[in-house]
């Protein structure tokens, strides 16, 4: 009876992620942490692991190890040994001074998290998304997910963005992803991945292709008309960010993309990319009419008409149909800090140093007023004793000169440089927004001339062969006429020489068989001639 009442207890808890995990927290003494609390209501399980110390992760894992409740599932990590978690600014940045390592980083929860990962794979009928970002994950870490990843029956969504896992560790995961029918989307963002990488991503496109063809072929057969839509399989193939794939991984995508007809969307950004790798995805475009993204933006050696031409030519495929894949917005770098912002450290400076000159002079001067001094007096002696360090300090960040008097220490400059700063960044930006639409605009105007461009010269050429084809079958039936004059001669010119040299013991001509096979003949050959007059 206990068996029972614990397996119905484990199977509700399977349904109910929450519940098993406070359940577990308080069989430890602990208590959930609201990090891993905070996305349950919408069925996601969404945290930062570097915040989830050791003590922490059992009842976590155990959580997921049985979990059929969730949908999504994204775990990232931040952290950096010397910048410690989440803190990314190089201002900060101390070498001799090293961060307490998180728990997410060690081996051994790495590997008991690939673990519960797998359980959760295997069981989950629910779990599409699966996010893990800035992990360490190693060989045997990808190897447990692989399995998980090889029987799961709904994930579609895998995303390994910023994992170290280089071709080897990508290698692991193509054998378990190329047989998978459910997975559409794979993200390997910054993953050390170098062309080796590009074509094991290739050679699952190239598998899936035929395994594809084959299901069509065999539709085909039981006069069916085969659905390219509900066929499963990869959609998306993203590598942004692996300096290292170069043109070869390029020429190796573009390859099997030519004759692909399921590939959405493929992400080239910061891949090393130069022309001759653009120039190969562009001829595989001219055979590919269901791509509707090929981003290789953010190439330093690719020619900017060189990418508009690709754009143009997917924004032409994508323009029948409605595409479902957005175009991912690159990383934009850290800009200098504005004007406003620097108006505003500028004025703060300035308060710090009069703090720092008042407190000196309260500091020197003793306790209490001083006898026969007025306040006004009081007040002027205060300001003409500024140290002069905070004073040059002060003048030179107003725009004074090292050597200047400081003779009033107020805010008085720092404000109206700020307003005058406020007023030009403001007339600044409304330009740029302005600027922004009329390149927007412009641009919008470019690719429809594009397109038509594009339609124009298609037609033209398929006028051109349509004028070859007629130009050929012209020539073909000129030559079968000529034919067909020279046999009648031959053959009036054989009937004369018969009939001067007499009647013949046995005529060819007389059998019966013969004659049914020239009729026959004939027949053919103006049946031709009338399939050609009426092609045209």
């Amino acid at each position: 009876m206990m068996v029972q009442d614990y397996a119905q207890i484990q199977q509700r808890a399977a349904h109910h992620f929450l519940a098993h995990y406070e359940n577990a927290c308080a069989k430890q003494d602990s208590i959930p942490l609201s990090a891993i609390k905070m996305h349950l209501d919408k069925e996601m399980l969404d945290f930062n692991g570097d915040r989830v110390t050791l003590q922490d992760w059992p009842p976590l894992l155990s959580s997921i190890c049985i979990n059929k409740h969730l949908h999504h599932i994204a775990i990232s990590s931040t952290y950096h040994p010397y910048l410690g978690s989440g803190d990314t600014d190089r201002r900060y940045y101390k070498p001799n001074v090293k961060k307490i390592k998180s728990a997410i980083r060690s081996k051994e929860m790495t590997f008991k998290l690939c673990k519960a990962l797998r359980e959760c794979l295997t069981i989950s009928p629910k779990l599409k998304t699966l996010h893990l970002n800035g992990l360490p994950l190693r060989e045997r870490d990808l190897i447990a997910l692989s399995k998980g990843l090889a029987k799961s029956v709904s994930l579609e969504n895998l995303s390994l963005a910023n994992c170290p896992i280089s071709d080897e560790g990508l290698e692991v995961i193509c054998q378990s992803v190329k047989y998978s029918t459910s997975i559409r989307t794979l993200d390997f963002t910054g993953c050390n991945v170098t062309w080796r990488g590009a074509e094991h991503m290739a050679n699952i496109v190239k598998y899936q292709g035929m395994q594809r063809h084959g299901t069509a072929w065999a539709e085909s057969l039981r006069y069916r008309r085969p659905q390219f839509k509900g066929m499963g399989g990869l959609r998306r193939i993203t590598l942004n960010c692996n300096l290292l794939i170069g043109d070869r991984g390029a020429a190796a995508l573009a390859h099997e993309l030519q004759e692909d007809l399921w590939v959405k969307a493929v992400d080239l950004q910061k891949c090393g990319l130069s022309n001759e790798g653009a120039q190969r995805l562009l001829e595989a475009l001219k055979t590919n009419s269901t791509l509707h993204v090929l981003d290789i933006r953010n190439n330093a050696l690719i020619d900017r008409d060189l990418i508009k031409t690709v754009i143009e030519k997917v924004l032409i495929n994508a323009d029948k149909q409605p595409s479902e894949y957005c175009w991912i917005q690159p990383a934009e770098p850290k800009r200098a800090p504005g004007p406003k912002l620097r108006a505003v450290r500028r004025t703060a400076k300035v308060k710090a140093t009069t703090r720092m000159s008042e407190a000196c002079h309260k500091r020197s001067s003793p306790r209490g007023s001083r006898p026969g001094v007025p306040h006004a007096q009081r007040s002027h002696s205060r300001a003409c004793h500024v140290p002069w360090r905070a004073a040059a300090r002060a003048g030179r960040e107003r725009g004074m000169s090292p050597g200047a008097s400081v003779r009033n220490p107020n805010l008085q400059g720092a404000s109206s440089v700020k307003v005058t700063v406020e007023s030009d960044s403001d007339g600044q930006e409304d330009e740029e927004v302005v600027g922004m639409k009329q390149r927007s605009l412009c641009l919008q105007d470019k690719v429809y001339t594009g397109k038509l461009q594009m339609e124009l010269k298609e037609c033209r050429l398929m006028l051109a062969e349509e004028r070859t084809a007629r130009l050929t079958a012209e020539s073909r039936l000129t030559e079968y006429e000529l034919e067909n004059a020279r046999l009648r001669n031959a053959n009036f010119s054989l009937s004369k020489a018969l009939a001067a040299s007499g009647p013949p013991a046995v005529s060819a001509l007389d059998d019966e068989a013969v004659l049914e096979s020239i009729e026959k003949s004939f027949r053919k050959f103006h049946a031709f001639l009338d399939l050609l007059r009426d092609a045209g």
